[in-house]
């Protein structure tokens, strides 16, 4: 495949990841004002919320084998539509009931198009013969600062309504402007892939390449939960535990995301200087040991500077899981490693709040340190099959 083509296909799939992440955040600023109008309790909207992970989670097996009949092209393009007009949806329910089911809608988008263009993306890598997963993945956090910081600009101004609308409106466009590329060209696909061409059946995983499969998952799984804990209980640890503004308790998960964007987009240097080996083990090394100074730090500034740190160790670990699940299986490895990676987003928020109840909310963040930790140790365990 041309040179020119895969460059195409390389800003065309970047575009897509961006936009995942620009939709899933500008969501995300305008759950407080969706839980007013639905006049949903903390409990029953958390219940309600529960619906995106299990849309994603429930649809990302099967996206994986829309992807060996049709395409992973075509089933990302169809999935960008769907995710920007499910987006405008949780404004026009009135019940958190109703929430639910249009978030399990919202959910299945999301989750299906995470599988579809991370396949798309693996099947470039393999083409380009450089490790730059990664910066597809850096393209998603920019995509969600962005969303984010965009959608605390308007949140005063436009109503969810409007807000919701406008990026339904923002993510026709762009899947207008860069589907047609990915539409027009099939993924460049390395011989020994060749069978797996669109419209054949998927290959079967024998026992050892299915085991090796879940043991990327299971890092996936690791980094996944960190983030999802970042995101819920972060901000919670600096204002409860360390007195802080809220404005600087903010500051935690953004200090958090840009450590995690930055390391995403040097990952690619990283990775051809490392080894996929010793990034996997040297990330969870990093971010075990800044996820302990966040938790357990007496300070606010000391707990900031973990934070970025742990950012900066999880960066690397889900893309180098999913490249190389994917690598090894195809989109069925994409989609069991997804899934176990979201799973670990679904499971990392309860179980820090329960283990929050029973010792205490900086004794229950540990728990991202030690699962960073055994994200190093399986890298060092399985060095053969991480280094591919």
């Amino acid at each position: 495949m041309p040179g020119d083509t895969l460059t195409r296909l390389r800003v065309a799939i970047t575009a897509f990841f961006a936009l995942d992440g620009f939709i899933f955040a500008g969501w995300v600023v305008r759950i407080p004002a969706i839980k007013h109008q639905t006049d949903a309790s903390a409990s029953t909207l958390g219940l309600a919320l529960l619906g995106v992970s299990a849309g994603a989670v429930v649809t990302m097996t099967l996206t994986g084998r829309l992807c060996h009949r049709f395409g992973a092209h075509p089933v990302t393009v169809v999935c960008a539509v769907l995710l920007s007009l499910s987006v405008a949806l949780p404004p026009l329910t009135h019940s958190a009931l109703a929430l639910g089911g249009v978030l399990l809608v919202f959910g299945a988008a999301f989750g299906g198009i995470n599988v579809a263009f991370n396949s798309a993306a693996i099947d470039l890598i393999a083409a380009l013969k450089r490790p730059v997963l990664p910066s597809f993945h850096a393209a998603f956090s920019l995509g969600g600062m962005v969303g984010a910081g965009l959608g605390g600009l308007v949140a005063g101004a436009l109503s969810p309504t409007r807000h919701l609308l406008g990026l339904t409106v923002v993510g026709l466009l762009v899947t207008a402007a860069a589907g047609p590329t990915l539409l027009r060209h099939e993924p460049p696909r390395p011989p020994e892939r060749a069978h797996d061409a669109a419209g054949e059946a998927p290959r079967r995983l024998d026992g050892r390449t299915r085991g090796l499969v879940v043991v990327f998952g299971l890092i996936a799984l690791c980094t996944a939960y960190g983030e999802g804990a970042m995101a819920d209980w972060g901000a919670l640890h600096l204002e409860q535990d360390l007195d802080t503004s809220p404005g600087i308790a903010a500051a935690g998960y953004s200090c958090f995301a840009l450590a995690m964007t930055v390391g995403r987009l040097t990952g690619t240097a990283l990775l051809e200087r490392l080894g996929r080996t010793r990034t996997v083990v040297a990330g969870g090394t990093v971010a075990a040991a800044g996820m302990l100074l966040g938790s357990l730090a007496p300070s606010a500034w000391a707990a900031l500077l973990g934070f970025a740190v742990t950012g900066l160790g999880l960066a690397n670990l889900f893309p180098v899981a999913v490249e190389r699940a994917g690598t090894l299986a195809g989109p069925s490895g994409v989609a069991i490693a997804s899934t176990l990676g979201y799973g670990g987003m679904l499971l990392g928020p309860p179980a820090i709040g329960f283990m929050a109840d029973w010792f205490s909310l900086p004794a229950a963040l540990t728990s991202v340190a030690v699962l960073a930790a055994v994200a190093a140790l399986i890298g060092v365990t399985t060095r053969r099959a991480v280094a591919g």
